[in-house]
């Protein structure tokens, strides 16, 4: 017999949400409100590396997986290598502080994932998952792009599906996790909220969803919408 559908086809599965955090508070709110893990970034547009005493304290706090952002600066994902010696540093903060992934991603000038600096962060990395955020998003060729991660043995990547928002590049995260399978964690972001999620799961068939917890009661209503799902 098989497992009862959701509306729409969706199989009843538990659907992890994972909550962007950038402060003690944040974290303690995106927890209490059912984020299944936690992305800890410091403030900055599309989040930064946590300096080490914002990393210290929520690890002290959290109860859920936390994976921490390794990004120098705002703006582009080319990094000169005063800044690439940086995300070493911060993926080895990251391992030291008990964190269960780091979360970062690498261009080449002409927009291509650079794979030689990724292969050498994601050694450095292990045994932490190692999650691509949504550089990969502006890679010029989508399916060649996810390749690349599967051959790297990123464990998970964060994908608006090339568009703006989740729900606009539904389709092109539809066709992530079949071409994915079992091999990576296809996780959608993009203005996920609870008015759109159940559709949004629905056509992609994820089954992990990302969110900003800095904007309150987001979290909590996507958690509550996932649960009136299942």
């Amino acid at each position: 017999m098989g497992e009862p559908d959701l509306p729409g086809g969706v199989l009843a599965l538990t659907i992890l949400v994972e909550a962007y955090v950038d402060s003690i508070g944040s974290a303690r709110s995106a927890e209490a409100s059912g984020a299944g893990r936690l992305e800890l970034c410091g403030p900055g547009d599309g989040g930064l590396t946590p300096s080490p005493q914002l990393l210290a304290v929520v690890m002290a706090h959290a109860r859920v997986p936390v994976h921490v952002m390794v990004r120098p600066r705002e703006g582009g994902f080319t990094y000169t290598a005063d800044e690439f010696a940086q995300m070493e540093r911060g993926v080895e903060l990251a391992k030291g502080a008990g964190a269960a992934g780091v979360v970062f991603g690498i261009l080449r000038e002409e927009g291509a994932l650079d794979v030689a600096r990724m292969r050498a962060l994601i050694a450095l990395a292990r045994p932490l998952r190692v999650a691509c955020h949504r550089a990969f998003d502006r890679t010029p060729d989508a399916d060649g792009a996810l390749d690349t991660l599967l051959s790297l043995g990123v464990d998970l990547v964060l994908t608006s599906g090339h568009a703006p928002t989740a729900t606009e590049g539904a389709a092109t995260i539809a066709r992530h996790v079949r071409r994915a399978g079992e091999q990576i964690v296809v996780l959608a972001g993009g203005t996920v909220r609870a008015e759109n999620v159940a559709a949004l799961v629905r056509e992609t068939r994820v089954r992990e969803v990302h969110a900003r917890a800095t904007d309150a009661g987001v979290i909590a209503a996507l958690v509550q919408r996932l649960h009136d799902l299942s």
